[in-house]
């Protein structure tokens, strides 16, 4: 008898749309938090009203082809490349970065059940915001319902992604965990959590 062998990928992410920190920003926080302006020409981050350099392109709009960097990583590098170099030509951003249900369709062609998902330009996004403590809790609170509505916390029994909970007011981090579970109980592609 042969079983189907499938995985389960604890380390996958997404790429945030445009507006993970702003669709639901409370208007009291939006100037102190994340905004998009161009500036000489492109689009840019600011945070706090000063331009985020966390990533080099947060719009996302091209990336390296996936497994560009594998051997760098492994730590072959011979011909000394710089990790820019040795992302290649960039790509425009394919549908599965950004939407659950084409993310599905590429795991089924992985064979993975499910996959553990974070964020890629929120892991920064705290650290910019150390010195205005407030806003980095509005900044997530604002970050977390947009991820529950773009990704869910428990899609389809497949994609796990969990909310991001700053630690650096605790009153406000239990109030979003609470809030998190309770969508958890309250969704319909969800288990209870007991």
């Amino acid at each position: 008898m042969s079983a189907e062998l499938r995985g389960f990928d604890a380390d996958n992410h997404y790429y945030e749309a445009l507006d993970a920190f702003t669709r639901h920003i409370e208007p009291a926080f939006s100037k102190r938090c994340m905004q998009w302006a161009t500036i000489d020409g492109k689009t840019r981050l600011l945070v706090g009203g000063k331009i985020s350099r966390f990533l080099a392109n947060p719009t996302f709009h091209q990336l390296s082809a996936p497994g560009s960097l594998e051997n760098y990583f492994r730590g072959k590098n011979d011909s000394g490349a710089s990790v820019v170099e040795l992302f290649g030509e960039l790509e425009p951003c394919r549908a599965e970065y950004r939407d659950r249900d084409a993310r599905l369709r590429v795991m089924d062609e992985q064979r993975l059940d499910g996959a553990f998902f974070f964020p890629t330009l929120g892991v920064g996004m705290e650290q910019t915001l150390k010195n205005d403590l407030p806003a980095a809790a509005a900044a997530f609170r604002a970050f977390n319902r947009w991820m529950d509505e773009d990704w869910g916390f428990h899609y389809q029994e497949r994609i796990f992604a969990a909310p991001y909970l700053s630690l650096s007011d605790v009153a406000n981090a239990v109030s979003e965990l609470q809030w998190a579970l309770g969508r958890e109980r309250g969704s319909s592609s969800c288990r209870p959590v007991r």
